[in-house]
């Protein structure tokens, strides 16, 4: 087939779950015979999403990369009133307030419509990745017109989730690729009746290992058990909570116990003794940590799927999630590779149980890597993912034909 994705940033070092997502599996679909195209902006930080890379066309890994450029950084200040007043805000909204957050929020990437009005049609299908930036909400109306499209929604409950400048956008699609069974649902009850598509989960590298004993000794932990936390330093992936929660933790349980904060220290954590905050680290490195970690802390609020809750997993490594965030609870649900905590007298209820019980840990590591072995290889997802495609395709052929009147 002959593809294109569509997202807001794209390169090897670019940072971000849905942009990663779409990389990967960009470039294992071309492995796989598809001839397959990406447009993107320039940007390489969603902070700001000033120019980075040049405009123009590249080859990365067998796919072909057009960068447009970002007509204007963003503005911080701009954005924030505009996010406060619209996202958060339970007054009235007009339209053109939700026009202009969505300008200021970005990447405000002006070629990219006219690029798919002159390009869509070429394409088998056009995949958009995430429902919320620019991209999709400028480029999945002008695709749709012309060709097959997937989105990839990346869907949690969030307010901007809910604006009314989504309303039409979610409904055009031609088939959905959800990570999970509670994204499915959450689109269904945002739409108001379930949308055509597929459950395809993300694919995990299972082959990945690490070595423990050497982070170990490179991050100066000893022979001390220590819980992980891998993601963005910032208060919506739970990672300010997760210190609290765990700074108390250590006030009403003296020991042994560290923690591992890995990620872009967007925001600065307090020093203490016992938490130890690496920045951002190689992909080794990474590996390195869940190997010897006690457990992986994932306390986000806002996820559509964890990828490095499949990591951790596929390492065999046990995970503590947060249980009032649907999917986190409902992925530790299917797999019995975790603990789910709601507040916490739960986290440390479930610290205590690892702490104290040195078999529970390993034990839902096991059932955590025999799950993602059986669901998330990239050949269950990519076989998952053909099939989508193969299925969108068609059904977009019979609509065009029921149009023309040509439908046998």
């Amino acid at each position: 087939m002959k593809l294109l994705a569509v997202v807001q940033r794209y390169g090897t070092d670019v940072a971000g779950g849905a942009e990663l997502l779409c990389r990967q599996l960009a470039t294992r679909l071309a492995e796989q015979g598809h001839a397959v195209e990406v447009v993107t902006s320039c940007a390489r930080s969603y902070i700001d999403w000033a120019n980075a890379y040049p405009p123009g066309e590249e080859i990365l890994d067998g796919v072909t990369v057009h960068r447009l450029p970002v007509l204007r950084p963003r503005d911080v200040a701009v954005f924030g009133d505009l996010d406060g007043r619209t996202s958060w805000s339970h007054g009235v909204r007009p339209l053109v307030l939700q026009r202009s957050w969505m300008a200021a929020q970005g990447p405000l990437v002006t070629e990219l419509a006219p690029w798919l009005a002159g390009r869509a049609a070429s394409f088998d299908a056009v995949i958009f990745f995430t429902y919320l930036y620019y991209s999709t909400w400028a480029g999945l109306p002008v695709a749709a017109e012309r060709t097959a499209t997937v989105l990839h929604p990346t869907a949690h409950r969030e307010p901007q989730f809910d604006l009314p400048i989504f309303d039409l956008l979610l409904r055009l699609p031609t088939a959905y690729a959800y990570s999970t069974e509670e994204e499915a649902a959450l689109v269904a009850e945002r739409t108001g009746r379930p949308r055509p598509g597929r459950v395809i989960g993300i694919g995990v590298d299972l082959d990945a290992t690490g070595h423990g004993p050497r982070f170990r000794s490179d991050a100066g932990l000893g022979e001390r058990p220590y819980l992980l936390f891998v993601g963005r330093v910032v208060a919506e992936k739970g990672s300010l909570e997760l210190y609290d929660y765990f700074t108390t933790y250590k006030r009403r349980r003296p020991g042994d116990l560290a923690l591992v904060v890995m990620g872009d220290p967007l925001t600065n954590l307090p020093s203490h003794p016992d938490v130890f905050a690496t920045g951002f680290v190689p992909e080794s490195v990474k590996h390195d940590a869940l190997d010897g970690a006690l457990a992986m802390v994932q306390p986000s609020y806002f996820e559509s799927f964890s990828m490095v809750l499949s990591e951790s997993w596929a390492q065999g490594t046990a995970a503590l999630v947060q249980g009032r965030c649907d999917v986190l609870a409902g992925q530790v649900a299917r797999a019995g590779g975790g603990i789910a905590y709601d507040g916490y007298a739960e986290f440390e209820a479930a610290v205590d149980l690892l702490v104290a019980n040195a078999s529970l840990a390993p034990a839902l590591g096991a059932r955590g890597r025999e799950f993602v072995q059986a669901h998330y290889s990239w050949d269950a997802v990519l076989g998952r993912y053909e099939r989508l495609l193969g299925e969108t395709a068609g059904r977009h052929a019979a609509r065009r034909r029921r149009l023309r009147g040509t439908d046998n």
